[in-house]
């Protein structure tokens, strides 16, 4: 059967994501400290502790990672003083400076010719845990549609997501290819609805899961040649 979808993970698939979210964590300390000096210095292990009672109290909000950093930020400013609407206020302006930074990521050198190979020949999707957006990062012509855990309420690997973009998408499982960095969240979480499934494996490292994927790759620029081999 012919390939007709194919669905991408984002962060450490088409980016490295540990500079980006340093990065988005640099601005969004430094515009605290000008704009909420009661807050004083946001360690990350007092992050980590803030994050714990918001999760602890509200378990839904791991799999929402927008909602789960302004809720720890609001935290932050109202145990530092600020009242309440003022902490609101405050927290959603430092989340939107932490979103802006972080879409401004450097792609893998191959990523846009490779998109724009497979944007004429199949509907390409986005589907990531994270916040990144497709269109602020200027990748929205290529994909169709792009879905995260905070619209959906829940993260790969639950099947949700998968199910969710075979549907938006109508196409059958077998028809769909899923490809991502991570062992659970991407290849296992698409085995698990039928999808074909192709790790990208960078640094080549050994697969350790209990079912290996379809193929892999080191380089996304290997995808045309890989999907071909499906179309047989």
């Amino acid at each position: 059967m012919s390939i007709r979808l194919i669905t991408f993970d984002l962060d450490d698939t088409l980016w490295s994501v540990e500079p980006v979210i340093i990065q988005a964590d640099n601005a969004l300390r430094a515009w605290l400290v000008r704009y909420a000096p009661l807050l004083g210095e946001l360690t990350s292990e007092r992050l980590k502790q803030l994050r714990s009672e918001v999760v602890q109290q509200n378990p839904y909000l791991d799999q929402q990672v927008s909602e789960l950093r302004y809720q720890v930020l609001l935290r932050a400013l109202l145990q530092s003083g600020y009242p309440q609407l003022e902490a609101q206020d405050l927290a959603e302006q430092a989340f939107q400076v932490f979103l802006s930074e972080r879409q401004k990521v450097d792609l893998f050198t191959d990523v846009l010719p490779t998109l724009e190979c497979l944007r004429h020949d199949y509907m390409l999707a986005a589907l990531s845990n994270g916040n990144a957006d497709v269109r602020r990062i200027g990748l929205g012509k290529y994909f169709s549609f792009a879905l995260n855990a905070d619209m959906l309420g829940v993260a790969k690997p639950e099947p949700h997501m998968f199910l969710a973009a075979l549907a938006r998408a109508q196409v059958a499982p077998e028809q769909s290819i899923h490809i991502g960095d991570n062992p659970e969240h991407d290849i296992f979480g698409a085995q698990q609805v039928g999808m074909r499934t192709v790790w990208f494996n960078p640094e080549q490292k050994v697969w350790t899961g209990e079912r290996e994927p379809d193929a892999w790759v080191s380089q996304i620029s290997q995808l045309p040649d890989i999907i071909k081999q499906f179309e047989v």
